[in-house]
């Protein structure tokens, strides 16, 4: 990629940052836009402010015609592809804020995922299994002695709280701060969440109990940076919440595909189950699209 190119997607990652993105967006966006930059050169377009609608279009046509280097035989998922035009979307924005006013404007053109394909792919956990799951904390990390072992079991009950009680996304609830929990008013606040947008959860009295046994009777036992709530990293999480699975005896449990954005699903869904109006979920779980919401009215069915 020429030197010109580069730079502009150097200065791109960086206004990516500065609106507040999290790093592994910024990273994903910088990859697909450079991707891009790249295949500008293939069509001998050295240039960005040569730049033009036409090329914006043959771009995407050229994806939605592009092979799946993973899956052979197969195209680009949807998934990717909308993620491939919101960045070079992005990157027409920050074009813009630039000053390059003969830049192409921002298409929004996304594709529609199959609903039915999505319904598919979503795993959630029903409210009986939750509980066995949580259970199962006391059976994690048996050949750790009892300090090491009480300080992963108070961390899986805050995944708990955090991740099932409030709802949140893996990156939400691994940066969030002490400022962000506000006993007072029994809240968290979500900062720059997805979409870079904030939101504030109600804590239930669960979730309530959960956190400040944590901060007051444990945390201080951590040696944290000032004002992080817990130091895990996002692909840390997952493991812990893998050994969980591992230690659940319950069958069911064990053959089901978890992630830690199960959690999330699971209590949107039950959410539903208990009668919450469908808007409120939307705020509760800060999405843009009440349509993103709906998905879980088809996975709502009355429980044994």
């Amino acid at each position: 990629m020429n030197h010109s190119f580069k730079e502009i997607n150097k200065q791109y990652s960086a206004w990516l940052d500065t609106l507040g993105f999290s790093s592994g967006v910024v990273y994903d966006y910088n990859a697909r836009v450079r991707d891009f930059l790249e295949w500008m050169e293939l069509q001998s377009v050295n240039q960005i402010n040569a730049l033009n609608q036409k090329h914006i279009n043959q771009y995407f046509n050229y994806l939605e015609t592009r092979p799946n280097k993973r899956h052979k035989g197969r195209l680009l998922s949807v998934s990717h592809l909308n993620h491939n035009f919101i960045a070079v979307d992005k990157l027409l924005e920050f074009l813009h804020v630039q000053g390059l006013r003969s830049a192409p404007v921002p298409t929004n053109y996304r594709m529609r995922v199959d609903q039915d394909e999505r319904i598919r792919k979503i795993e959630t956990l029903t409210q009986s299994e939750i509980k066995t799951l949580f259970s199962a904390i006391e059976n994690t990390y048996p050949k750790l002695d009892f300090i090491h072992r009480e300080q992963k079991h108070y961390q899986l009950k805050l995944i708990f709280a955090l991740y099932y009680g409030c709802g949140l996304r893996l990156s939400e609830g691994a940066k969030l701060r002490l400022s962000n929990i506000d006993f007072e008013r029994k809240t968290v606040f979500v900062e720059k969440g997805k979409n870079y947008k904030d939101r504030i959860i109600p804590m239930s009295e669960g979730v309530y109990n959960a956190l400040q046994d944590y901060v007051y009777n444990f945390r201080g036992t951590l040696k944290l940076p000032h004002n992080r709530l817990f130091l895990n990293s996002k692909n840390e999480l997952n493991r812990m919440f893998k050994k969980l699975q591992n230690a659940c005896e319950d069958e069911q449990i064990q053959q089901k595909r978890l992630s830690m954005h199960v959690l999330r699903h699971s209590i949107a869904t039950h959410l539903l189950q208990n009668g919450m109006n469908i808007e409120n979920i939307r705020l509760f779980l800060g999405h843009s699209s009440l349509e993103t919401t709906q998905i879980y009215t088809h996975l709502v069915e009355p429980e044994v």
